[in-house]
């Protein structure tokens, strides 16, 4: 029987109700039936949020002339101040150069000695000494850069350094004050990165290798592929996506600096700065120790900006050429 109008109204119509109820009942059957996932999923968000997304109130910093007097919120406001500022020091060139630089130097050495290695550390058999190598290879990701910077010291030192005491005299080369010579660090720089953070990527991408079926290798083995050939047309191929995945997360944090690597290993060594000067160290010397607080937020700002823009043109670059590579 059809609804007729009653004083020339349209009748309601109840469907889009009883979907929304039926979409509401879902939501909390789903809810009740996966409550303790969701459970453990909870501490991970609550830390998520309490150590990503709340810091992010902070951003209004990099906009204001902060004073204590008046605090965050009732500091006046200084536009783009901040940044102009930032840009407009002698230095600008120089950090920006020197943060890109050395982080795509670190991108690519990551990337081709990590897989490299893993590789490698695939065809040991030996479960004992595969082991051994890996724990060997991952200890300095764990090491402070406050220790290492010692341990270079002790190969670098002028007077007591392995390199100046020990190696120099045995080839009769004079001994070098490393620490006044810019012309050295940026090769000492990515090779002390390399054998530090080194052992996490090749964890990494060991896995990966690891988990790649032996049939393929069977299959190739029978068609007269040698080991070179394996690694060109099973294993690197099979590693793309992660490696994909890992550089894009490199790439994100391009205009960062590890802080303690440009810091602490060189000695804070004045004479080193126009090779060891990048954004977070300049930030430090120049920001902070002044306790201009809205000029270290801008400057935290413009690297969370520009790497979140490098990851996005990144990730398009990728999509573009093979869509299921891509990051998101």
């Amino acid at each position: 029987m059809k609804l007729q109008p009653v004083l020339g109204k349209e009748p309601k119509v109840l469907e889009p109700t009883i979907k929304t109820r039926r979409k509401k009942n879902s939501f909390f059957r789903n809810l009740m039936k996966y409550k303790v996932l969701y459970l453990m999923l909870s501490p991970g968000v609550i830390f998520l949020l309490i150590n990503n997304y709340l810091p992010m109130f902070g951003v209004i910093i990099a906009f204001k002339n902060v004073n204590y007097r008046d605090g965050i919120l009732h500091s006046p406001w200084s536009g783009f101040e901040n940044f102009r500022y930032l840009f407009s020091t002698s230095d600008a060139w120089e950090i920006t150069r020197n943060t890109l630089a050395y982080n795509s130097v670190f991108i690519l050495l990551n990337l081709l000695i990590g897989v490299g290695i893993a590789i490698l550390l695939n065809e040991v058999k030996n479960k004992y000494a595969s082991k051994i190598f890996q724990s060997v290879m991952l200890l300095p990701y764990f090491l402070s850069m406050i220790v290492i910077s010692y341990l270079v010291l002790a190969f670098l030192g002028r007077d007591s350094g392995f390199i100046n005491a020990t190696v120099f005299p045995a080839l009769g080369i004079e001994p070098l004050d490393w620490y006044s010579e810019p012309k050295f660090w940026p090769y000492i720089l990515p090779l002390v990165n390399t054998w530090k953070n080194i052992g996490y990527y090749v964890v990494i991408y060991l896995a990966a290798v690891v988990g790649i079926d032996e049939e393929y290798y069977e299959a190739a083995v029978l068609d007269g592929a040698n080991k070179w050939k394996q690694i060109k047309h099973i294993t690197i191929p099979f590693l793309y996506p992660l490696m994909i995945i890992m550089t894009l997360m490199q790439i994100g944090k391009i205009f960062s600096a590890d802080f303690g690597l440009f810091y602490q290993v060189p000695m804070e060594s004045g004479a080193l700065f126009p090779v060891t000067n990048v954004l977070d160290t300049y930030v430090y010397r120049t920001f902070l120790v002044g306790g201009d607080m809205g000029m270290s937020s801008a400057a935290g700002l413009y690297q969370a900006v520009v790497g979140f823009g490098l990851v996005l043109i990144s990730n398009s670059i990728v999509r573009k050429i093979n869509s299921d590579n891509a990051l998101f």
